[in-house]
């Protein structure tokens, strides 16, 4: 027999791992004195107490531990374990890519975000316009349109609206474009404005700040992002307009999001 001192030694587990593994079920002492509560372990439980260790470094929880010395599989909780891995690994990565992307960008002007936007009810209106500025005089025009048709229509909380820009390439005029807001329900649909629901989108996210004509530069940044770090794009590139003529005197403070939707 062994005492817990001896056993911590030759099983390279701490005294505490050994009171914890006791606590949880999976490694109980072989004996315990009951006048001084002094534990003894044989030397067979030192192969129990190994397997435990093994399965710790290769991070299953104690959880899944139990359940092995249960009877259950180890080939398929160490195959879960291969895809949670290979999961983590994956964004590890990831992230080393967006990292990398920001030091190559010696200003450090743009950084790319990955989030997703949540189903939303949107009504849209589509146009041709004759240059892009003529989009801050028509997209204030769509809302009071909508709202004319529908009395007391609630934009979403938080409130996302954007446009898509439908034309297969860039035209200096005769521009289509389409305007989404998201609101709380459906209402009334005419000719111009439709309304539909908008499906749970992952999108890739970049800031631009500054007049809206340097924007190009923006969007080569995302694009060649998205090329490098392996997505694919699933939709056309969605503008938010966050800051602008409308509440900002200086252009260098327009504020313009680009989201562009992947798979």
């Amino acid at each position: 027999m062994l005492k817990i001192s001896e056993f911590s030694k030759l099983s390279h587990l701490t005294i505490k791992a050994l009171r914890f593994y006791e606590k949880e079920g999976l490694l109980k002492p072989a004996s315990v004195d009951e006048w001084n509560n002094y534990r003894f372990y044989e030397t067979s439980q030192l192969e129990t107490a190994a397997k435990i260790k093994s399965y710790r470094q290769l991070d299953l929880s104690i959880e899944e531990i139990k359940a092995v010395f249960n009877g259950a599989d180890v080939k398929e909780i160490l195959q879960e374990k291969i895809e949670s891995l290979t999961k983590e690994k994956q964004i590890i990565e990831s992230h080393l890519s967006i990292i990398k992307s920001i030091l190559e960008d010696k200003d450090m002007k743009y950084q790319v975000t990955e989030k997703v936007i949540p189903e939303k009810i949107v009504y849209t209106a589509e146009t041709v316009l004759e240059t892009y500025s003529d989009s801050m005089q028509w997209i204030p025009h769509v809302g009071q349109e909508c709202l004319k048709l529908n009395p007391g229509l609630k934009c979403a909380e938080p409130p996302y609206e954007f446009c898509e820009y439908l034309d297969g390439e860039y035209k200096e005029t005769d521009i289509r474009i389409r305007h989404n807001e998201a609101v709380t329900t459906f209402g009334k649909e005419n000719e111009l404005i439709k309304f539909k629901t908008l499906p749970e989108t992952k999108v890739l996210s970049i800031y631009h700040k500054g007049a809206y004509e340097k924007i190009g530069e923006a969007y080569a940044f995302l694009m060649k992002y998205a090329d490098q770090n392996g997505y694919t794009t699933a939709g056309l590139a969605r503008e938010c307009y966050i800051d602008g003529i409308w509440n900002k005197e200086s252009v260098e403070d327009w504020l313009t999001e680009i989201q562009l939707p992947i798979e």
